[in-house]
């Protein structure tokens, strides 16, 4: 194990590596090309009477949401009527299955599209949806890696992973260049709409231009919404949306963030949610707690989706399971279901929110707000997968598949150990 040395990692809950080998540094994404993402899905059933058209979406170096909004702009139909089983990076060649409702084979060739093509699959009954994505497979390119012995820290590195690292949430579920969602979502969860509008408009960050940085910072001081509307750019649509709304209806907060995309806004709860998993399975491994050994009142998820907790008595066969990879140690994101904590971690949990003031009753009043449950869920706190990597003078390329919700980035950071700003 080796503490991360980056502030930004480290305010994100990400403290640790679990491996104490040094990192082979390298830059991730130098080139779209160098991200490679093909969706694992469930096996495909056409049925030619279906309602939804499915097809296989592959896109370099576009933005999910606004594809899918240029896709349906091209056929004529709303956004809505298109869906999915998982949002994909921008900065990567990606191939995933979508399906769109109502739309006839021909209308297909309207979408031309530069870097995005539509392979028609057949017809389905159901729209593709969440539950339905198994995985991803992932090929990773690192590029300018240090070379000294580098086979054989990769081949170190490779085993860590392979028995379990920390799996943590990655820098993009909190914003790669102004990591404040989670802080927003904080926010929200307080009763606070006017700090959170605040934040997410105003909080400068080091990484942004130095126009960008001066507009948000006169947004903090005046909190004039007018001035600010003429100084934020035109593709800043979410704050200038919230801005616009307040430049009519000042103080109105509340429908200031409801002017946001649904998604958008229910990303702020789950960021905060995130940042408290990192912080606590980071807590585990300082009281140098494995990943993979069971304590009692610790939670359990097996492969096909059943949930237990450890006790006294089966804490010995629990380790064995966990051994043969037939389940995982598993922490509870908070929500609004309460219930008495289980074991250490959970306490480690509550703890935090304590501290925050975050109690079940706040995620009720958010899930209310945002119109998106926030339950709560057990989530592994190992990743563990088979990597297959290959050298080849300063470029490292590494292929592996993941479970839906886990980050490939939290598998570079363990080989590379660099800036997290170089990953994103």
């Amino acid at each position: 194990m080796m503490r991360s040395p980056y502030p930004l990692e480290c305010s994100l809950g990400m403290r640790f590596y679990a491996s104490e080998t040094p990192g082979i540094g390298g830059v991730l994404r130098q080139e779209p090309e160098d991200f490679r993402v093909d969706e694992i899905s469930k096996e495909f059933r056409p049925d030619e009477n279906g309602r939804y058209l499915v097809c296989r979406l592959t896109k370099r170096n576009w933005d999910h949401h606004r594809a899918v909004k240029e896709i349906a702009k091209k056929l004529g139909i709303s956004h809505r009527r298109i869906s999915w089983g998982g949002t994909k990076d921008k900065n990567a060649v990606t191939s995933q299955i979508i399906s769109i409702y109502d739309v006839d084979l021909p209308d297909l060739e309207r979408v031309r599209l530069r870097e995005i093509g539509l392979e028609p699959l057949g017809r389905s009954h159901q729209q593709i949806s969440m539950g339905e994505l198994c995985g991803n497979l992932f090929t990773i390119r690192l590029r300018d890696v240090e070379q000294e012995s580098l086979e054989e820290r990769v081949s170190a590195i490779t085993g860590i992973i392979h028995d379990g690292v920390p799996n943590y949430y990655g820098i993009q579920r909190f914003g790669a260049v102004r990591p404040v969602t989670h802080l927003v979502g904080l926010e929200i969860l307080k009763g606070s709409p006017g700090t959170a509008v605040k934040m997410y408009i105003g909080e400068p960050f080091e990484e942004e231009n130095t126009e960008m940085r001066s507009a948000r910072e006169a947004f903090l001081e005046s909190g004039d919404a007018k001035a600010a509307l003429s100084a934020f750019p035109i593709h800043m649509r979410y704050e200038r949306a919230m801005l616009n709304h307040l430049s009519t209806s000042p103080e109105d907060y509340r429908g200031a963030l409801k002017t946001l995309p649904p998604k958008l806004l229910s990303m702020f709860i789950s960021a905060y949610q995130s940042w408290q998993f990192n912080k606590v399975v980071s807590r585990r491994m300082e009281e140098g707690i494995s990943l993979n050994e069971p304590l009692e009142g610790d939670r359990l998820i097996f492969a096909n989706g059943r949930e237990d907790i450890v006790t006294p008595a089966g804490i010995r066969a629990a380790g064995v399971h966990i051994g043969r990879g037939r389940c995982s140690v598993a922490l509870h994101l908070p929500g609004s279901e309460s219930g008495e904590p289980r074991g250490i971690m959970d306490e480690w949990m509550n703890s935090l929110l304590a501290e925050d003031g975050i109690t079940p009753e706040s995620f009720r009043e958010a899930s209310g707000f945002v119109k998106t449950r926030f339950s709560g869920a057990n989530r592994s706190i190992a990743l563990k997968t088979e990597i297959s990597a290959e050298c080849a003078g300063d470029q490292v390329e590494l292929r592996f598949s993941l479970q839906p919700g886990q980050y490939a980035t939290t598998v570079c950071r363990e080989y590379m150990k660099a800036n997290p700003l170089s990953m994103i």
